[in-house]
């Protein structure tokens, strides 16, 4: 598996109303995308005005397909080339009901060094597991070392000072019931 994220900040008078009605007119087409377990489009107002998808892949041919698409050109043409971040998933849960998820958290960590990366894992494999929400990927990245952890859900969350808070238009999410 590997997680992807690009992010775009907006001009602070964009019309967001204008981002919903992208992912409303264009989510569903990456429903029975191949290779995709999920993709969440990600929208939001602060602390800036943002459109950051985020995407679980089932391997990195999948994701690269997808960025050599006319779909991610379109992408690009339509609000510049974006810096795309790539994580190996230290825990990937994705449940049934996906594709209800309205909420998403999101946050980055920065690991210590030589921290004991083994236990890192580990620690992080159980706040997973004890976070309920409808998916929680936490990946790993070692050019910048650092953990990012990302929570869809249904209802709003409690958002954490460290956490950013985006709105779920629409997930694709192919393998889920």
């Amino acid at each position: 598996m590997i997680a992807m994220q690009y992010r775009f900040v907006l001009p602070a008078d964009y019309d967001m109303a204008v981002i919903r009605e992208r992912i409303a007119s264009r989510g569903p087409a990456l429903d029975h995308l191949p290779g995709l377990l999920f993709k969440a489009y990600l929208h939001g107002t602060a602390p800036e005005n943002s459109y950051a998808p985020f995407y679980l892949w089932r391997d990195e041919q999948a994701m690269h397909d997808f960025l050599n698409s006319p779909a991610f050109a379109g992408v690009a043409k339509a609000f510049g080339w974006p810096s795309v971040r790539t994580w190996t998933p230290w825990h990937a849960a994705v449940g049934d009901d996906i594709r209800q998820a309205r909420h998403a958290t999101l946050s980055s960590e920065a690991i210590a060094p030589y921290s004991d990366l083994a236990e890192l894992r580990a620690r992080e494999e159980d706040w997973a597991r004890r976070q309920g929400a409808l998916a929680v990927v936490v990946g790993f990245e070692p050019v910048t070392w650092t953990i990012t952890r990302l929570c869809l859900w249904r209802d709003p969350p409690a958002v954490a000072a460290h956490e950013r808070h985006y709105l779920v238009g629409h997930v694709s999410a192919p393998t889920a019931r």
